[in-house]
């Protein structure tokens, strides 16, 4: 773990979000801890890397945190350009308490491999709610001129083809944030130490993870239902166009019938 000398003060956690996925299993080095796996980098720092695409470096320097990237990097899957990112600053408490205070660093009473862990899990949440924050936000603002047309004339003037693209976004950012990480879970070490429990409700406020994830699924929402309320709008011109080519091969058949009755009449 991450060198715990007192005379450390303050160290650098730097949480990146380098894709959708990342394959953990048997990632070699020195392992701290598997679940979420934690692995030693240089002499006084440490890795945790999150199977969701999240890598949390603590204590590392710019050239360590870019040389353990190129082994990592073969192993994520759905790469992000360019990454995501939150910093933050874990400092060790004078007091008993470990408060957060507000823009200040985190302070826990020590700089133990779990309370790290606890950090990192919450540092990993909130990257990746950023991501997808943005993602969402980028599709509902792509929906709103679509609901306004909608609501002003009753119709609107986009062709299928570009339907068809906007609910395929809607449904991809839906997929991506729907179950892709369980913020609402709380780390596997509180397991073990219970006792960590304070610090991990104090990281959760402090990142507004709850509230954040309320307000995302909000969004979801709104989401679903304008995909559904798109695709309903394309089965419907879909159908419109069928039944205007069935009612003109009718009226066809009916003029070819009319003319080989006027064309025997007329023999």
């Amino acid at each position: 773990m991450p060198n715990t000398d007192p005379t450390t003060q303050q160290i650098t956690a730097h949480a990146l979000q380098i894709g959708d996925r990342i394959n953990t299993a048997g990632f070699e080095g020195e392992v701290l801890s598997n679940t979420p796996l934690a692995v030693r980098v240089g002499p006084g720092g440490m890795a945790v890397v999150f199977r969701y695409g999240v890598a949390v470096f603590i204590g590392l320097s710019a050239d360590e945190e870019a040389a353990f990237l190129e082994r990592l990097n073969p192993r994520a899957f759905g790469k992000i350009t360019p990454y995501e990112e939150e910093w933050a600053k874990i400092q060790i408490a004078k007091e008993s308490e470990e408060p957060i205070p507000v823009g200040g660093p985190i302070l826990v009473r020590e700089l133990s491999l779990e309370r790290l862990l606890v950090v990192a899990d919450a540092l990993a949440k909130s990257v990746v709610l950023a991501r997808d924050e943005r993602e969402v936000t980028n599709v509902v603002d792509t929906i709103e001129p679509f609901a306004r047309e909608l609501a002003r004339f009753g119709r609107t003037s986009r062709n299928r083809t570009d339907l068809l693209k906007l609910l395929g976004s809607a449904l991809l950012v839906q997929h991506r944030v729907s179950g892709r990480v369980a913020v609402g879970e709380k780390p596997d070490v509180l397991w073990d130490r219970p006792d960590l429990e304070r610090l991990y409700a104090r990281l959760e406020d402090e990142y507004e993870l709850s509230e954040r994830v309320e307000t995302l699924n909000r969004k979801l929402t709104v989401i679903s239902d304008t995909a559904t309320t798109l695709s309903d709008i394309v089965d419907a011109k879909r159908s419109l166009r069928l039944e205007l080519i069935v009612v003109f091969l009718i009226a066809i058949e009916i003029a070819i019938t009319f003319w080989e009755i006027f064309t025997r009449g007329g023999h």
